[in-house]
């Protein structure tokens, strides 16, 4: 849901400041841009969009001194929700977006690769390069979001690896039955095979709310996330489960905005989007362990599932991955060979799959 109030903060870095000083102020071309999430400051994608991306692009872009970014950041609601990056990029509220795409299957589905093969990879520097590398490879995932009026910059990944955390111990299949489980897109789809277990949809920003009022028993998401949004309060058990890492942020630019930039804004924003992407999966790694500890800290109890309990979880699915490469070969795009190209990426970088989801 798009909210038209323009709560934006302004800010010029101290590279474009030195810009400024190097080259007269006739040579330098100001360039205002909006960047929009609907997710809060605190969350790590946009606490590192602020101190990674937007300085590295500040610093790139003062080496020649012909442009210069005023970066005017709005997050936590003030122009869009969560679920509403997408449309407010493409409707001009932002000139670059964070885009969460699990909230947009229908419109993004090849943005469902990792989501759609669980229980393959629990790296997110692994799983980050593959969706990206495929996005470039085949035309699809930039196509998709081409029809939202948005330039595809790069795939981020901010997660090691869903985990479910939740108010009493769970170590099988058979604790969830006649249970509520909040998550968001296609993870909701893992509980298909669970006998009496009901997905409730959510978001991030919704979960504690969801787990403290008894709305759900369980939720799905990551430990960094679990620490942030201090989950242990409402959920003290966590099951590792391992379902894996997934991509879900991607960072775009408004069609027609990105079509007035310079040849040289354009490179600089593309070169940085691919390091931002590298950035983000390295710290979802660093942070994983210490977030896990946190969890303790805070009460959390940790249940390891055995890997007779995963198996069978990832068993008792659909063929996501079947599903998805069907309905991109209908639309004309080669799911199959994606599918199978972006596992083959896994593999080849160490990943050992629970099921094998290979599209025959």
């Amino acid at each position: 849901m798009i909210k038209l109030s323009l709560h934006t903060k302004p800010r010029l870095l101290a590279a474009t400041v030195a810009a400024m000083m190097a080259f007269p102020a006739s040579a330098v071309e100001t360039i205002k841009t909006v960047v929009i999430d609907g997710y809060p400051a605190k969350s790590m994608w946009v606490q590192e969009f602020s101190n990674f991306f937007i300085p590295e692009v500040d610093k790139r872009l003062a080496e020649t001194g012909n442009y210069q970014m005023e970066w005017q950041e709005s997050y936590g609601g003030t122009i869009v929700k969560p679920k509403g990056v997408l449309e407010g990029v493409k409707l001009g509220f932002g000139d670059i977006g964070i885009v969460t795409t699990i909230f947009h299957s229908s419109k993004l589905p090849s943005q469902s690769l990792s989501a759609a093969t669980p229980f393959v990879s629990n790296d997110a520097r692994v799983v980050a390069k593959a969706v990206d590398e495929i996005a470039r490879e085949y035309p699809a995932m930039q196509e998709e979001f081409a029809k939202q009026k948005q330039v595809y910059l790069a795939t981020g990944v901010v997660l090691n690896t869903y985990q479910l955390y939740s108010n009493k111990p769970v170590s099988s299949l058979d604790d969830l039955k006649g249970d509520k489980v909040a998550g968001a897109g296609m993870n909701l789809r893992y509980l298909e095979g669970v006998d009496g277990a009901a997905g409730v949809r959510g978001g991030l920003t919704d979960f504690y709310n969801m787990l403290q009022t008894g709305l759900v028993d369980h939720a799905m998401l990551w430990p960094e996330a679990a620490k942030t949004f201090k989950i242990a309060e409402v959920a003290p058990y966590m099951a590792r489960v391992d379902f894996g890492s997934v991509n879900t942020k991607t960072v775009t630019v408004n069609q027609r905005y990105w079509s007035k930039l310079p040849d040289e804004v354009k490179t600089v924003l593309q070169d940085v989007a691919i390091e931002y992407r590298d950035h983000l999966a390295e710290i979802a790694m660093e942070r994983a362990q210490e977030s896990e500890e946190a969890y303790l800290a805070a009460g959390g109890q940790i249940i390891d599932l055995t890997d007779d309990a995963k198996k069978a979880w990832a068993d008792s699915m659909p063929n996501l991955a079947q599903e998805l490469a069907t309905q991109l070969d209908k639309s004309g795009e080669s799911g199959t060979e994606m599918v199978n190209a972006y596992l083959e990426k896994l593999m080849a970088n160490g990943a050992d799959p629970v099921r094998d989801w290979s599209v025959k």
